[in-house]
């Protein structure tokens, strides 16, 4: 095979692998089996071995790679990371909604209605996800840096784990510079497979799904969290 014809065979490759990964980790489903992915994963390892100069940062083998880390880097967030604010009380939902509304209204409260906001915005909630904030930023279509929130101003660089994360994409198709903030988490049901293991084989048990979503992701070896 010479070097085109890699170069399209490993582009076809990337490009099944990509798919079948999406839609294993994110739709939960399944095209092929998983000793049929392993195969086309070994294709690839093995044709980039042999062309290295085609290999490129969003190819499905760079997911998991590099020296272990000493420490992270800091890494200085281009905007404030903030978090929310706990809400147990219908006064605190209308002290929130106050403040949206003279945000978007320039008027206080008391001269704004609530009921006014639904006209300019709309809500849409979702089930609170306990896990480990981050950042991810994409450049020229490829993740460039993935970053914990820390103290909402300067947090850690762990781009090196975050890549390891099925679901995050490498690659979008867009080339624009588009910053990415979400949570790091684990499924209740995937933390009680990986407590069953730990009892199985005598070690302690985790307390909770976020300490280990928080405590995978912060390893200094990357190939420990894949």
């Amino acid at each position: 095979m010479d070097k085109q014809q890699a170069k399209q065979r490993i582009e076809k490759l990337r490009e099944t692998i990509n798919h079948h990964r999406y839609l294993y980790h994110v739709k939960d489903t399944q095209e092929i089996s998983d000793s049929a992915l392993d195969s086309l994963k070994k294709e690839l390892f093995n044709l980039e071995a042999e062309f290295p100069d085609l290999i490129t940062p969003d190819s499905p083998t760079q997911r998991v790679g590099g020296q272990p880390l000493k420490e992270f880097k800091k890494f200085r967030h281009s905007q404030r990371m903030l978090s929310f604010n706990d809400a147990f009380l219908k006064e605190d939902m209308e002290d929130w909604l106050g403040r949206i509304s003279k945000l978007l209204t320039g008027k206080e409260k008391k001269d704004a209605p609530i009921s006014d906001i639904g006209a300019l915005i709309d809500f849409y909630c979702e089930l609170k996800i306990d896990g480990l904030a981050i950042e991810l930023i994409y450049k020229d279509g490829i993740l460039e840096t993935g970053s914990t929130r820390g103290d909402g101003n300067v947090g850690e660089d762990i781009t090196q784990n975050l890549k390891t994360i099925e679901a995050i994409p490498l690659r979008i198709d867009d080339k624009r510079e588009i910053i990415v903030r979400g949570e790091v988490f684990i499924t209740k049901k995937e933390f009680e497979r990986i407590n069953k293991l730990q009892k199985q084989k005598g070690l302690p048990l985790y307390a909770n799904p976020r300490n280990i979503a928080a405590g995978s992701v912060r390893q200094l070896d990357p190939k420990i969290i894949a």
